[in-house]
C-alpha cells in the first residue's frame, strides 16, 4: 500500500485549469473532465494552502487553429519558440468558458495564476510560458511563502498539469501529481509522453486516497 501523506504548513495544492471550456460541453472538453471536481474538492479541505491556475487567452491567440489559415485543431505548427499544437478557440478572456467551474468548492484558495495571456506565446505550465523563458512569478511566490512540497491536479494531465508538475520539480520543489484527480486530452500520444517525462524527472505520481484528511 502506498504511504499516506499528511499536508503540513509547508505543503501547497495547485489546482490546474478547472474551467468551463475544459469540462463536458466546453470548447476544448477533456474526456471525463468533470470527474476531477469531486476528488479535488475533497482533497482541498486537507490543505490550508491552495493556488489555482486559469487559462486566460486573448482573442486571436497564436495557439488557436482559427488564427492560421487552412489549419485545423490538433495540427502541429512551428512558432518562434518551437512546436505548437493548434487548439480550438478556448478560455478566451471574459467569456463563460474561461471561468473557473462553479462546482469547484475551494473558497480558501489564496492565489489565482492566469496564464496564456500573451497573444504570441502559449502557456501550459503555471510556472513558465511555452517559450520556457517567461515566468509567471509562481516559483518566487512559493519560495517566499516557504513551501517545500507541491501537489498538482486538474486539467489536463498531459499538458497543463504535467508541465506545471515538471516545472515545480525543476524549481526545486518535491512534487506530487495526483493521478485520479486529473484527466488527459491524449492527443497524438501525449499522455504516454507526459507520464514518461514525469517519471524521468522524479515527480511522484499518487492517488488522492493517500492524502490524509481528504
Amino acid at each position: 500500500m502506498n504511504a499516506p501523506l499528511k499536508p503540513t504548513e509547508t505543503d501547497i495544492f495547485i489546482v490546474v485549469d478547472v474551467q468551463n471550456d475544459f469540462l463536458p460541453g466546453g470548447a476544448l472538453a477533456v474526456p471525463d473532465g468533470d470527474a476531477v471536481i469531486a476528488p479535488i474538492n475533497k482533497m482541498a479541505k486537507a490543505f490550508r494552502h491552495v493556488v489555482l491556475t486559469q487559462d486566460w487567452h486573448p482573442k486571436g491567440h497564436a495557439s488557436f487553429a482559427s488564427s492560421h489559415a487552412g489549419k485545423k485543431p490538433f495540427e502541429m505548427i512551428e512558432l518562434p519558440y518551437g512546436p505548437q499544437v493548434l487548439w480550438p478557440d478556448h478560455c478566451v478572456q471574459g467569456t463563460r468558458g474561461a471561468e473557473i467551474a462553479r462546482e469547484l468548492d475551494i473558497p480558501h484558495a489564496q492565489l489565482v495564476i492566469r496564464k496564456g495571456h500573451n497573444s504570441q506565446i502559449d502557456s501550459y505550465s503555471g510556472f513558465k510560458e511555452a517559450d520556457r523563458k517567461t515566468g509567471t512569478g509562481l516559483a518566487g511566490y512559493l519560495r517566499e511563502r516557504g513551501f517545500n512540497r507541491v501537489f498538482v491536479a486538474g486539467l489536463a494531465t498531459d499538458f497543463c498539469v504535467a508541465w506545471t508538475a515538471l516545472d515545480a520539480k525543476a524549481a526545486g520543489f518535491d512534487t506530487y501529481l495526483i493521478e485520479d484527480a486529473s484527466r488527459a486530452i491524449n492527443a497524438n500520444g501525449s499522455l504516454a509522453r507526459a507520464l514518461d517525462d514525469l517519471k524521468t524527472a522524479g515527480v511522484h505520481t499518487i492517488n488522492s486516497a493517500q492524502i490524509v484528511g481528504s
